[in-house]
């Protein structure tokens, strides 16, 4: 895949690229972060099987099946995205990884000991694109035998104005820019809910909206974008003894979603 592909209707223009949403854009407003900016080399990615850095537990993650060797947010970025399906209004990207297949760690060596990581087990990872009105819906698939450990996450970069001045709100709580710079690496959580709205100062304000992540987590190191992410388990509250106790069991065919609605 070397082309991008632009979703549009009358409210909306989404473009992805290799299965990254790349923007999103109403009224010609641009929503989300652009790569090359300062923040974040990325517009948006996933974390799976696990969330965080693993490097505490030596790289290693513990599951009924062995050991696996993965670094932070695990191994699923490392693979390409194949195109499945697209029109006007959707696309559709699959990922497929067979068990104990190493993998290049493109952190190594600068960021990490491990060369290769490895899963003991099969899966297939789908993210399918769905523009309605002003609302984009991301929808993820996995597929894997019973049981399989793992968690999930989303990780959205959102375009900011660069004043510093936006804010999160959720469930009637407000939280600041300043806020989340002050949780630093770990990211700052926000827990037990579904719903939030970021509070734009030069756009129109963005509600996330998610099914089955229960959870999210904010980060950002500057003033021009802010990373809003649906996760399933938020782990800097662990001491990150990776293991499948303190994971979500797979039910062989499990979907997550989000949904984000420009206001």
């Amino acid at each position: 895949m070397s082309s991008s592909i632009l979703l549009k209707n009358k409210a909306c223009k989404v473009t992805i690229g290799k299965g990254e949403l790349l923007s999103l854009k109403k009224d010609n407003l641009e929503y989300i972060h652009q790569k090359g900016n300062k923040g974040w080399r990325n517009s948006d990615d996933e974390m799976f099987p696990v969330i965080g850095p693993t490097s505490k537990n030596n790289f290693r993650v513990h599951t009924k099946n062995g050991d696996a060797i993965l670094d932070q947010h695990g191994l699923l970025r490392e693979l390409e995205y194949a195109l499945i399906s697209s029109d006007e209004n959707s696309a559709k990207f699959i990922k497929k990884y067979k068990k104990n297949t190493q993998i290049v760690n493109s952190k190594f060596p600068k960021k990490s000991t491990e060369e290769y990581l490895f899963w003991p087990f099969d899966f297939t990872f789908e993210k399918h694109f769905t523009i309605e009105n002003n609302v984009l819906k991301i929808e993820f698939i996995i597929e894997s035998e019973k049981g399989m450990p793992f968690m999930l996450g989303y990780h959205p970069a959102f375009l900011l104005s660069n004043s510093g001045t936006e804010s999160i709100e959720s469930n009637g709580e407000i939280f600041t820019l300043k806020d989340v710079y002050n949780a630093g690496a770990n990211a700052f959580p926000i827990l037990n809910t579904d719903k939030l709205v970021l509070k734009n100062i030069d756009r129109n304000d963005v509600e996330i909206s998610t099914k089955n992540f229960h959870n999210f987590m904010l980060w950002t190191e500057v003033d021009n974008m802010l990373c809003i992410e649906p996760i399933t388990q938020y782990t800097s509250y662990t001491d990150q003894k990776f293991s499948e106790g303190n994971m979500t069991l797979s039910e062989g065919k499990n979907t997550f979603s989000v949904a984000i609605k420009i206001l």
